[in-house]
């Protein structure tokens, strides 16, 4: 925009993200600009998905949680654990593929200590986990 407030850029954006011409314009003439503005958008949400889906692909770690900001991960890595065994509940009960959860799964185990993942799976299965699932 370089220097333009938005209100004197000649397109603007609604509510719901389409881009659309100024109602004074004459729409006629920038069909085509518009035509390819709403292809550039569709090929960056389709590169987005692709993104995502490669993140989580080569997961490695743990990315920043915001409701966490503290270096003690202790409370991301319990939410996690908790959220993971939520997700596999709540889609198994509707009979649904529980493969979204792994994304709880992969953090949590990245950074949760084993001996305590190992503790909470042996409380889970013997009925005394302090935790709401």
């Amino acid at each position: 925009m370089s220097g333009q407030s938005i209100s004197q850029h000649p397109l603007r954006v609604d509510t719901k993200e389409r881009i659309l011409p100024e109602p004074t314009e004459d729409t006629s003439r920038n069909l085509p600009r518009l035509a390819a503005v709403s292809l550039n958008v569709r090929l960056k949400l389709i590169k987005m998905a692709d993104t995502v889906e490669t993140k989580i692909q080569n997961y490695r770690t743990a990315p920043f949680d915001a409701r966490f900001p503290n270096t003690n991960q202790t409370r991301n890595c319990y939410q996690n654990y908790l959220d993971f065994h939520r997700c596999t509940k709540a889609l198994s009960a509707k009979d649904q593929d529980v493969a979204p959860c792994d994304w709880y799964q992969r953090v949590y185990k990245s950074l949760c200590p084993t001996s305590w993942v190992g503790r909470w799976d042996d409380q889970i299965e013997g009925g005394s986990f302090a935790g709401k699932i």
